[in-house]
């Protein structure tokens, strides 16, 4: 099997100066090196489906919710098809991003992300914590897309924004169905979903469009580096290019086909509180095509900012402890961006005083896990 990650390197984000045009790079630049992904442990199935594959699930099944608990207890990670999003709306996403990143970069540039900001184009925010550099840029859309939007077409911005308006509005609407079915699936009444559902009446979402150019040798550049995220749930959409790879215990790494109209959804740490640990978070990656531009579109979707989310009390009992104590969504970003693949544990509540609970408290991590040929840490927030 992969070996543990053991280590982090954090180093600076790379200054306006230092992006680069990689769609004109001939030569991989040794900054963006990573050595060798021939990984034994990976698995590639190019159709999508067999035990091996993660699971595809049909939201008009009758049984949808209980597939979609099979998936998030034994993945953390599924396919769904007939969501209700239009293939139009798919198809109009991605022509913005991909009408985005054609931009020269110097006209990017103009709507880069500030050195203490989030939101803009830049490289993926966990990027500082690597000595490496991913083969990708980034986009990150929180609320209105207005103003980067007049900087990238100072004349001709209505259009992405009305595109990205649409999208995050959908996209907020199938969060909360998948939410219900998500907590549906762990037994919850449903008026208990209900309640839950309320509280999440302000939740919203972040938009993050990624751009993966060609790669000659793709084998030694890394696209975006294994993390999992600090999310509710993570809706992606992902061109008809493959990429993506989810990490899964006595598998190793697995290809996520694009599925045509399909979408991607990763369980998040903020459900992986909310379940107790019963729904696990799941470390994904994106690899480089050797012949395809690849992009994606990502909406983060997290509750109103004054939630405080825990275990939910239906799934406690006397032999089943609260795993987690109260968390909102910031203080929970503020203890991943410094503590990394710690920040679970260190909002774990400690049972070990009591002897009774002795092996009912599992691992915040994965037991095995490898990202690169130097076998060094890799595992970090989204």
């Amino acid at each position: 099997m992969p070996s543990r990650p053991s280590r982090v390197v954090k180093e600076q984000h790379p200054t306006k100066k230092s992006f680069l045009d990689l769609e004109s790079l001939n030569e991989l630049p040794d900054s963006f090196a990573w050595g060798s992904f021939e990984d034994p442990c990976s698995i590639d199935n190019p159709s999508g489906y067999g035990p091996d594959s993660v699971p595809v699930i049909n939201l008009q099944d009758p049984q949808a919710q209980q597939l979609v608990g099979l998936a998030c207890r034994s993945w953390g990670v599924f396919q769904v098809t007939n969501h209700g999003i239009q293939k139009s709306l798919l198809d109009d996403i991605e022509a913005a991003g991909k009408s985005l990143f054609a931009l020269p970069v110097n006209q990017k540039l103009k709507a880069a992300r500030s050195s203490c900001g989030v939101t803009g184009y830049g490289p993926a925010g966990i990027s500082s914590f690597f000595p490496k550099r991913m083969w990708s840029e980034g986009f990150t859309i929180l609320g209105s897309p207005l103003d980067h939007a007049r900087q990238l077409w100072p004349n001709n911005y209505n259009k992405f924004c009305d595109i990205i308006e649409k999208y995050q509005k959908e996209m907020n609407q199938l969060a909360k169905k998948l939410m219900q079915l998500v907590v549906g699936s762990l037994g919850i009444s449903n008026q208990d979903i209900m309640n839950w559902a309320d509280l999440l009446e302000g939740a919203n979402g972040a938009m993050q469009l990624n751009s993966y150019p060609i790669r000659p040798d793709p084998n030694r550049a890394m696209g975006l580096a294994a993390h999992t995220d600090s999310t509710l749930l993570t809706i992606l959409h992902q061109s008809n290019t493959t990429g993506l790879q989810v990490f899964r215990e006595r598998s190793g790494w697995v290809t996520v086909p694009p599925i045509s109209g399909g979408l991607v959804i990763n369980i998040g740490d903020l459900l992986h509180i909310l379940s107790n640990g019963r729904y696990p978070s799941v470390y994904h990656r994106a690899m480089v095509n050797r012949v395809q531009h690849r992009l994606s579109v990502a909406y983060l979707y997290g509750p109103a900012s004054g939630v405080r989310v825990q275990p939910l009390p239906k799934l406690i009992d006397a032999t089943h402890p609260p795993l987690y104590r109260p968390v909102t969504w910031s203080e929970y970003l503020g203890i991943k961006s410094e503590h990394l693949t710690k920040a679970l544990s260190l909002i774990r509540i400690n049972h070990n005083t009591n002897p009774s609970l002795t092996g009912l408290i599992g691992n915040d991590e994965p037991k095995s896990i490898n990202v690169d040929s130097d076998k060094t840490i890799l595992a970090v927030f989204g």
